[in-house]
């Protein structure tokens, strides 16, 4: 079983995501973190985000050990794109486009063995059922 966790709309171009990508890309998450903490680009941050938080997720909801878990699958796809005009000159505006990404986390490890639960013993409700 695999845990994902998904970073939409980060408001920079998916070629760019994509490099910083590829640097972590099959790495565990320890090593991935660790990488992208040297990594001087600005989707570093971005990339770091959605890795922390998929193994969060998979720690706190999916009982994973954290330092057994390792990136299966890292994908970038391209996002919406805002629609925006720059002034330019004799009263013109010229078009451009901000780009947008989603980034995608597989992590997968080792489960944690479940706890065995204490059987409760039978222990009175109310002080007339003791007597």
């Amino acid at each position: 079983m695999s845990v994902k966790a998904l970073a939409k709309n980060v408001r920079i171009a998916p070629r760019k995501v994509g490099e910083v990508v590829s640097l972590v890309r099959g790495r565990s998450v320890a090593d991935a973190l660790t990488i992208l903490d040297h990594t001087p680009r600005r989707s570093a941050i971005a990339v770091k985000k959605a890795i922390q938080s998929a193994a969060a997720n998979a720690d706190y909801n999916h009982n994973f050990k954290p330092d057994t878990l390792y990136i299966k699958e890292i994908t970038v796809t391209p996002g919406p794109r805002y629609k925006r005009f720059r002034p330019a000159a004799r009263g013109m505006a010229l078009p451009y486009e901000l780009k947008t990404s989603h980034i995608r986390v597989i992590v997968d490890g080792a489960q944690r063995q479940p706890k065995a639960k204490k059987s409760a013993s039978k222990q009175p409700a109310t002080k007339k059922e003791a007597k």
